[in-house]
């Protein structure tokens, strides 16, 4: 069974809150809470792709206050809606 990384990260994202100090711990929080295949690279691929399509809210933010940006991920209205599709298939 192919794991559809886009997928996978907008029914994560929908059940979970993602927010680190970078995308590689992002990514390393994404993999211990879907225990899943999919690489670095499928997963970067993936957020461009959410990103491109309004899915995804840019997640490099700096806080206010903070002194260095921190990577979240959350998910658009848009998001919301194909990510509650994806979960009743």
């Amino acid at each position: 069974m192919t794991v559809d990384a886009r997928e996978l990260l907008l029914r994560t994202a929908f059940r979970n809150v993602i927010n680190e100090p970078n995308i590689e711990a992002g990514f390393q929080q994404f993999s211990a809470l879907t225990g899943n295949g999919v690489d670095f690279g499928a997963f970067s691929d993936a957020v461009a792709a959410c990103l491109h399509a309004g899915l995804i809210r840019e997640p490099v933010r700096l806080p206010e206050g903070a002194l260095q940006c921190h990577w979240h991920l959350e998910l658009t209205p848009k998001g919301v809606a194909q990510a509650r599709a994806a979960l009743d298939r």
